[in-house]
């Protein structure tokens, strides 16, 4: 059996994700999306995350197999959407960053890393979810979709090339 959990990143691991950062991009600029070819994220991001206890990792047997940063409270980028948040009383927490390493892409690991990050934070007493993503994004927008994420709307992120990203939310 395959052991898959998901953690907190170390900074010992920095060198573990940043291929599998560079492995997303590379699907998404073969896929046709110009999401995350201005140089974010990088490194810096990366270790940005980890210092502020928000990045996470999957791990699949010992391995480093993708990442995530999770940020409980306010997105700035948020406060103004082209449609409406269905909860905007309860705290949240938004999905940033979602990767996993082409070496274990088709594995459907997506799904464990998503149930997992949720599940971390619902112990933690958040029950609202939100994601964006680029609308070319088709796997990022399944798999929002297939965990009961709606579409709300269009929100606007700094990106050089294409600010505009369709928005999801989850209440639980």
């Amino acid at each position: 059996m395959t052991l898959i959990y998901a953690r907190k990143a170390k900074i010992n691991d920095i060198n573990k994700i940043v291929p599998v950062i560079d492995d997303a991009k590379a699907f998404l600029k073969k896929a046709g999306s110009t999401q995350w070819q201005s140089g974010y994220p990088n490194e810096e991001t990366i270790t940005q995350d980890i210092k502020k206890n928000v990045g996470y990792v999957l791990i699949v047997d010992h391995h480093v197999a993708g990442y995530a940063a999770v940020i409980a409270g306010i997105e700035p980028t948020y406060q103004v959407i082209d449609g409406q948040w269905q909860n905007e009383q309860d705290k949240y927490a938004t999905i940033h960053r979602m990767a996993i390493s082409n070496q274990y892409r088709g594995m459907h690991l997506g799904n464990y890393f998503f149930s997992n990050l949720i599940s971390l934070q619902v112990a933690n007493n958040i029950f609202n979810f939100r994601i964006d993503t680029f609308k070319k994004n088709a796997v990022m927008q399944h798999l929002a979709k297939s965990h009961g994420f709606i579409e709300r709307g269009t929100v606007k992120v700094e990106d050089p090339i294409d600010p505009e990203r369709v928005a999801f939310e989850l209440n639980l």
